[in-house]
Parts: structure tokens; C-alpha cells; sequence
């Protein structure tokens, strides 16, 4: 659809709302309000889907930690963590420069 943000029927993290790029950039203030009520919004730009809008809250759960503890946990909580892995080395073959 197209005009000033119509709800798309779905559920979940599915986009409700689309939006022509033109209109989001019009009426942004609608945009991030139906973000808030309705949930993630699509903005498209030539016919296609190329952004979705979503709460602050959803980003940072959807980006997760960029510290790697969830990593870290799991290995943590592995039942084989005493197990020790000794990385195969290969000494690589340096080449003189060329003129």
C-alpha cells in the first residue's frame, strides 16, 4: 500500500504498517508513532521494501550485545568445556617482493 502508512495485517515482528519513502519523510512524526502503537513499520523507495523502522527497544534486543557474553555463556555452560583444543599451525611460505 501506499499513501500515508496503511496497517498491513500480521503479527509479531512482521512490518504492520508501509510507507512510501516520500510519505514516511512527510510525516515522520506518524511514523514513529504507529511504531510505538502498531509496532515495526516498512518505508519503501522505488517499489521496494528497503527500511523498517522499530522501537529503540526492539533494536537494541534484536542487535543483542556486541560483547560476546552470550558466547562466552555457552561456552561456559558446555558440558565438554574442560576438553583442550591445541589449533593445527602451519608455518606459511613468505615470498620475496617483486620489483
Amino acid at each position: 500500500m501506499t499513501g500515508a502508512g496503511s496497517p498491513r495485517s500480521g503479527s509479531g515482528r512482521t512490518p504492520v504498517g508501509q510507507w512510501r519513502l516520500e510519505d514516511a519523510q512527510a510525516h515522520f512524526g506518524e511514523v514513529v508513532r504507529r511504531v510505538r502503537t502498531e509496532g515495526p513499520q516498512l518505508v519503501t523507495a522505488g517499489g521496494r521494501g528497503d527500511v523498517v523502522v522499530v522501537a529503540a527497544e526492539e533494536f537494541r534486543r534484536l542487535a543483542g550485545g556486541a560483547t560476546g557474553a552470550a558466547l562466552v555463556a555457552a561456552l561456559q555452560a558446555s558440558p565438554h568445556k574442560d576438553i583442550e583444543i591445541e589449533p593445527e599451525r602451519s608455518r606459511l611460505t613468505i615470498r620475496g617482493a617483486e620489483p
